[in-house]
């Protein structure tokens, strides 16, 4: 994978407010995977690294055909730039209907057109090869926009976190939707937490062990930190672990998949150009599995997970 260069960015890295330490020990690059490696071999840096960053698996002209339909449904809303291609995706700066763009995003998660995206021949067959046999997609699948400056980003958290009522061998996948540079906010990845993060979980199952049944399984009970978050304070975190966040260049046509272990999190847009950051998360596991009752709906903004 020779063309993956340091990602260059003129302003430090900031998430919710914290600025992270750009020095060699506290921030790196996510490594690329070649999807057309034997899958033995996925799944040894899968189970080493608790990711994979696959390049090029996805069509990019299917992924930039979505991003332009998607952000065309918002074009009476006030939040593209006059005059500009929606799949350019540029902010207009201000005075976007936010009530009305939630209620259409909750639209858009019905539909069938991004369901056929996150059901895509390339995705399916990966999955099916990757895990072993038939899978199933959570219905529960979330797309995400940035609109550049936003200071608010998703803090430092794991998946299982929100997804204790089903099985642990499931995978996410992040995918960018449209180019993604380390600018424009894309996700950034805690190394080696997946370790750490099955840790915490095994003590979480402990400390809930006494709470009824619908609490133990939420990430919003009385043991859990605000919003289920490890922190939205990842400079700290990767000081107190001592370890990086990885960052990336990320393309349409990648997909990153992570465990549900793997500490994740995003930092904040400052695309110079008002760009904004499109993106979706889902969830496949094995059919056989059990599956977390809570991921069968359709995800709406204010669904409480």
């Amino acid at each position: 994978m020779s063309e993956l260069v340091a990602p260059v960015h003129k302003q430090p890295l900031m998430s919710n407010g914290f600025t992270l330490a750009n020095t060699p020990d506290r921030l790196g690059l996510l490594q690329p995977s070649d999807p057309g490696q034997p899958i033995e071999a996925l799944w040894e840096q899968y189970q080493a690294q608790g990711y994979l960053w696959l390049k090029h698996l996805l069509d990019r002209d299917e992924v930039l055909a979505f991003r332009r339909r998607f952000f065309a449904s918002f074009r009476d809303m006030g939040l593209l730039a006059p005059g500009s291609d929606p799949m350019d995706g540029i902010y207009a700066g201000a005075g976007d209907d936010r009530a009305a763009i939630r209620e259409k995003m909750a639209e858009i998660a019905r539909s069938a057109a991004y369901e056929a995206f996150c059901l895509s021949k390339p995705i399916l067959q990966f999955y099916e090869e990757f895990l072993g046999g038939p899978v199933y997609l959570h219905k529960r699948m979330i797309l995400r926009f940035t609109r550049p400056h936003d200071a608010g980003a998703t803090g430092a958290h794991y998946d299982l976190t929100y997804l204790r009522g089903g099985t642990d061998r499931l995978c996410s996948s992040w995918i960018p939707i449209g180019d993604i540079p380390v600018s424009s906010g894309g996700l950034v990845y805690l190394e080696g937490s997946d370790s750490w993060g099955r840790k915490m979980e095994a003590e979480f199952a402990i400390k809930n062990a006494e709470l009824p049944p619908a609490e133990r399984i939420s990430a919003y009970n009385q043991n859990m930190t605000q919003g289920g978050y490890v922190t939205k304070n990842l400079p700290e975190l990767a000081e107190r672990l001592n370890t990086r966040w990885l960052m990336a260049d990320y393309k349409a046509g990648d997909m990153v998949v992570h465990s549900g272990y793997m500490i994740h999190a995003a930092t904040t847009n400052e695309n110079e150009h008002g760009v904004m950051r499109l993106s979706t998360d889902i969830r496949y596991q094995l059919l056989t599995d059990p599956i977390d009752e809570r991921w069968k709906n359709h995800w709406n903004p204010n669904d409480g997970l």
